[in-house]
């Protein structure tokens, strides 16, 4: 069973924290111990496990890959958005955690995040959990 996540990106870059919203999920599907997978249908868009403790984390993030993925590129796609493809793909599109008693293993400061790069936009993530 694959559960629906929609996510409301606030700007061109942004970081929102799903946490929440996965372990709602996960909570709904009745399993115990196994995988969740969490992955976002989108080329423009990441999923990232990061720290959740201090919002400057975030903020280093979207600044280091601003920096590593200048707009100032010579990109030659149609659309104007080459630079965020380009930071989906460092990103990635899906993160894993494993499901211990109907709960994420997530480390104690650690979040599940939707990397916005081409936004503000609708977005949608889907978690599948895998029993164990």
């Amino acid at each position: 069973m694959i559960k629906k996540i929609d996510v409301r990106t606030k700007g061109r870059d942004d970081l929102v924290d799903i946490t929440r919203q996965v372990e709602d999920a996960l909570r709904e599907t009745g399993i115990k111990d196994g995988l969740c997978v969490v992955y976002i249908p989108h080329t423009t868009a990441g999923v990232t496990i990061n720290e959740n403790a201090d919002p400057s984390v975030g903020r280093d993030l979207l600044m280091a890959m601003a920096r590593a993925v200048p707009d100032s590129l010579p990109f030659t796609h149609g659309e104007g958005n080459s630079r965020a493809h380009v930071k989906a793909s460092l990103i990635g599109s899906s993160a894993s955690v494993f499901v211990e008693d109907g709960r994420l293993r997530l480390g104690t400061w650690q979040g599940i995040y939707l990397c916005e790069f081409d936004g503000p936009r609708e977005r949608r993530v889907l978690v599948q959990v895998i029993p164990a």
